[in-house]
């Protein structure tokens, strides 16, 4: 269903003069204001440079908190052309906080709008003119060097392994050929002529909806499907199309249900698909169902690089775009990455409120997924309060491998006292508070995807659950107290040496087994008293003890 909204014809108004979400134009203003954006001015090569030059505050050490988006305002490519367009990356989420202006609510508030907007879909409005068509490509337009796609600076994302340059942050627009419901998900798709792309969708159990449309096309023998790549969505929209919604749900209604009202949406200019308004730019054209063409090799998301393999050939027939466009490119591969910080701060809510909320699992206080190399959805962390049940445990291990085919193929339970970002104190947990006999399971094979080291012709994969949960009351973790960590801390800065960034856990605390007792020993050694409790000890010798006998006060 849609919300229909007649304009005026004579080029005044282009789309309602209110709107509640930003476009990306205003996002970028936001993101400036904020400090969050840097804007590049010296010549950059998009196919050498420019993705390289990003990738750096991924890789070099710096906190995600002081990740920007980038707007490069000089672009030229290998062979040193120049373009008139602006490329931005890492505009939509570098970081969280990116991602929170983007989403319009502060951090801890994503989780829930996300709810909100599953929950409460609001249908598209339909609009008869539209900023994304003010110019229109085709035909001649499209055909030739400095044409088409080779007329705008689309970045190579891995270079000295990509073979082509290759959109990536991308909403990719198909309908189901039955139901007339349209899908829009984030492919890879690869730059071929100026006319021509090959699109990489994913077609693992689970994988891309747009699939399920080629896959019917074949079966109804329509040769063409219609696609719409769409570049630099408002930002509300652009969110979405990462994420897996169910089958058959018209992700624009997703949109809506986050900005809180209508997105607008207009006809594409070539095809019977509805694409947002307020896009940057919009390739129209069909993806042939009966011929695949090699396509890649490309830097993928699992951490190595897909080699050349068979995939779907378009024929692009328009290219539309507002008078200033911005080309929109996402950092993606090896993560941490902008395309896995997108998933993650979704998925993360999502995976939290399946297990405390559908299946009632009240111990959940967190979900965390590992990000850096390992491609977010491989490893998924579970945080449960300390005296939760074996029981609960399982099932919130057996729920969080479940809930996706694609995510968890290592699940791991612990209590609250890891931090399940600090890979040493995951280590730790699973290291002293599991028995492998007992705590570890192995789960048949099932649907996750793959990276390159699957056994040719192996179509799924296991999944392993650990419970790091601490079983019973654990001593103390053998770091001085807090308050003498924060006493240290400030002689540190006092004296000007390296700046620190505490990981946790960086002081000690009781998991249980303490006693008072113990605490006023340890006071009394703190004070210099350390003969008093010498005293203490020498009244409590005893004859016949083997070493080692373990002590507790009454």
């Amino acid at each position: 269903m849609l919300n229909k909204e007649t304009l005026p014809t004579d080029g005044a108004a282009m789309l309602p003069a209110k709107r509640g979400y930003a476009d990306l134009h205003e996002h970028l203003e936001a993101l400036k204001k904020r400090g969050l954006l840097v804007t590049i001015t010296r010549a950059v090569d998009k196919d050498a440079e420019l993705h390289p030059l990003v990738r750096w505050q991924f890789v070099g050490g710096i906190a995600e908190t002081e990740r920007k988006a980038f707007l490069f305002t000089n672009v030229t490519d290998g062979r040193g052309r120049k373009y008139p367009q602006p490329v931005l990356v890492c505009a939509i989420a570098a970081n969280r906080e990116i991602y929170s202006v983007g989403m319009g609510v502060p951090v801890d508030q994503i989780g829930a709008r996300w709810d909100q907007a599953v929950a409460h879909p609001i249908a598209p409005r339909l609009v008869d003119k539209a900023i994304c068509q003010e110019v229109v490509l085709e035909g001649a337009d499209l055909l030739g060097e400095g044409k088409g796609m080779d007329a705008l600076p689309i970045p190579i994302s891995t270079p000295g392994f990509d073979s082509a340059p290759t959109l990536t942050a991308t909403n990719v627009i198909t309908r189901d050929p039955e139901t007339g419901v349209q899908n829009m998900g984030t492919y890879r798709a690869a730059l071929k002529s100026s006319d021509r792309l090959v699109v990489r969708m994913s077609t693992r159990a689970g994988g891309a909806g747009g699939y399920l449309h080629y896959q019917k096309c074949q079966k109804l023998g329509i040769k063409r499907m219609p696609c719409a790549i769409v570049l630099g969505c408002p930002p509300l929209v652009a969110f979405v199309g990462p994420q897996k919604m169910s089958l058959g749900v018209d992700e624009f209604t997703i949109a809506g249900g986050l900005a809180g009202e209508p997105i607008n949406i207009v006809k594409a200019h070539s095809l019977d698909l509805l694409v947002p308004a307020e896009s940057e730019i919009v390739i129209e054209g069909y993806i042939d169902t009966e011929y695949c063409e090699p396509e890649a090799p490309y830097g993928e998301s699992h951490g190595h690089v897909a080699l050349e393999e068979y995939n779907m050939p378009m024929q692009i027939t328009a290219i539309t775009h507002r008078k200033n466009p911005i080309v929109s490119s996402y950092i993606s591969q090896v993560t941490p990455s902008e395309s896995s910080v997108i998933k993650r701060v979704a998925y993360e809510p999502l995976y939290l409120a399946h297990l405390r909320d559908a299946l009632s699992i009240r111990g959940v206080k967190r979900v965390s997924f590992h990000e850096p190399l390992t491609g977010l959805r491989r490893i998924v962390m579970i945080t449960l309060a300390k005296g939760t049940s074996r029981p609960e445990v399982w099932r919130a291990l057996y729920g969080a491998s479940s809930f996706r085919s694609d995510t968890g193929k290592i699940c791991v339970a612990v209590n609250e006292d890891i931090d399940p970002e600090n890979s040493d104190a995951l280590l730790w947990a699973i290291s002293y508070r599991t028995n492998p006999v007992r705590d570890i399971k192995v789960i048949e094979p099932r649907g996750l995807g793959h990276g390159p080291s699957r056994e040719d012709g192996e179509a799924q994969d296991s999944a392993l659950l650990i419970d790091a949960t601490m079983k019973q009351d654990l001593p103390p973790l053998a770091l001085p107290k807090q308050e003498y960590m924060e006493r240290a801390k400030a002689i540190w800065e006092e004296l000007k040496l390296p700046a620190l960034r505490p990981q946790a856990p960086w002081h000690g605390y009781s998991l249980g087994d303490w006693l008072p007792q113990w605490d006023a020993a340890a006071l009394r050694a703190v004070q210099g008293d350390y003969m008093e409790n010498g005293r203490i000890s020498e009244k409590l010798r005893k004859k016949g003890v083997k070493p080692e006998t373990k002590y507790r006060p009454e």
